[in-house]
């Protein structure tokens, strides 16, 4: 490894600790471990982090959902459409509840009836990643490029996936010079935390950019 290598690692490991805490850790979601619950629980907080909403409401929500124990397809449908705006209301997600609450039912509703109620079942349907895409977005209206990108970031290690860069990353990147080469030489774990932060590094660039 070159100088240059050394010094440009040495940045993206100062950038990872500071602000690459994975979000599955933050809500205890253990997602390398590839279990069916955890990983239906991780899609649940995908979907939420997926909107433009903030940071700290997405988690708090997704605690809500913890707290009434509607981590599951079933659960949700169980729940139902009153249920779920209430639960998202209370993590102070009033402004996409009647929205989400739409997309979780349909979303559980097609997992169930097409996939078991499975996301392993889904992917073992899709012959590549385009088409893993694709059927995690037709689960639901409304789920994005955002959502699915998001998702995939912590399914690295389990779905040996590579996620896309989206648009906070790539201004974060720009900004911080960041070459994919440098990223490349990341173990797989801290691929993520780098996505991670950058994710949130583009957001802070991006809001003071539109305060100008």
């Amino acid at each position: 490894m070159q100088r240059g290598d050394k010094i440009n690692q040495k940045k993206l490991k100062e950038i990872i600790k500071k602000y690459g805490e994975r979000y599955s850790k933050i809500l205890e979601i253990d997602v390398d471990g590839g279990k069916e619950r955890e990983i239906f629980k991780w899609w649940l907080a995908a979907i939420l982090f997926g909107a433009p909403i903030q940071e700290k409401n997405a988690i708090k929500t997704y605690k809500k959902f913890e707290e009434a124990r509607v981590i599951s397809a079933q659960k949700i449908l169980e729940t139902g459409w009153q249920g779920l705006v209430n639960i998202l209301d209370s993590g102070g997600y009033t402004r996409y509840d009647f929205k989400t609450a739409d997309k979780l039912l349909e979303m559980s509703k097609n997992l169930t009836e097409k996939h078991k109620g499975k996301l392993s079942v889904l992917k073992k349907k899709s012959e590549n990643e385009t088409k893993l895409r694709e059927n995690l977005k037709a689960l639901a209206k409304g789920i994005g490029n955002a959502t699915v990108e998001i998702f995939l970031r912590e399914m690295r290690v389990a779905w040996k996936v590579k996620p896309k860069f989206l648009k906070f990353e790539k201004i974060a990147m720009k900004k911080l010079k960041i070459k994919k080469s440098d990223f490349e030489k990341l173990s797989e774990k801290n691929k993520i935390k780098l996505q991670t932060a950058l994710m949130r590094i583009g957001r802070e660039i991006h809001k003071k950019f539109r305060k100008r």
